[in-house]
């Protein structure tokens, strides 16, 4: 069996949803998004270790978290995150324990994660060596210049919105975050990090349901697609 670890960002801050909690610390249907998401990973059987990089100030509500889920068979580690989220998931990976295989990272506000997804994108990765839950864009999208002059309408057919989990095998995660912060390199997700240094990413198609909570209206969402699950 393969080992997994999760590393979850959760440092974000709660202005875009107009809150003063974190993101993280939010709750939906009365528990923490955070909880939520830890919660969605507990049933992997390959599932080893689970590590939360957050701010100082909320490292005790993280371990309070941990408690209350009382995960017996998986290691619950809790860093102090950085200024980038590319710089908490480095803290993360310095805990990371010696047998495991491969490496997640999911966002904190993404709760709605399925186990069968996650299998799908692990063994994705372990073939290829890195792999990420992606969907179709649904949606036109243009490039434009600073002057919001459109620049070019790229195909959409081609194009995928990434999601996460984006899961790589240990070496290649370490080897990638390694040389980007050697040469001063912050990507928007870890696959932009995989890219450059030459790694064959697959994509593992996912469902809209694992929608990152980033405004307020998504965080109504979250409520019906809960509602919904609870029917």
């Amino acid at each position: 069996m393969t080992k997994l670890a999760v590393i979850i960002p959760a440092a974000g801050s709660g202005s875009r949803m107009g809150s003063r909690l974190p993101k993280p610390f939010i709750k939906l249907g009365g528990i923490p998004i955070l909880e939520r998401t830890i919660r969605a990973f507990l049933p992997l059987e390959d599932l080893s270790q689970v590590i939360i990089s957050t701010s100082a100030e909320w490292i005790n509500e993280v371990e309070a978290i941990f408690e209350k889920i009382n995960a017996q068979k998986v290691k619950l580690n809790v860093v102090e995150g950085g200024a980038e989220r590319q710089f908490s998931i480095m803290n993360a990976v310095k805990v990371l324990d010696d047998d495991v295989e491969l490496v997640a990272v999911h966002d904190a506000v993404r709760p709605f994660i399925s186990a069968s997804l996650v299998k799908k994108c692990s063994a994705k990765a372990t073939e290829l060596g890195g792999a990420i839950i992606a969907v179709p864009a649904k949606d036109t999208i243009k490039e434009a210049g600073e002057d919001l002059i459109i620049k070019h309408t790229p195909d959409r057919s081609k194009l995928w919105q990434a999601q996460t989990p984006q899961i790589f095998r240990k070496s290649i995660f370490i080897d990638m975050y390694t040389s980007a912060e050697k040469e001063g390199f912050v990507g928007t997700d870890d696959a932009s990090l995989a890219e450059r240094t030459g790694v064959k990413v697959g994509i593992v198609e996912g469902d809209r349901q694992n929608l990152k909570i980033t405004y307020p209206v998504d965080l109504k969402i979250a409520e019906l697609i809960l509602k919904e699950g609870e029917a």
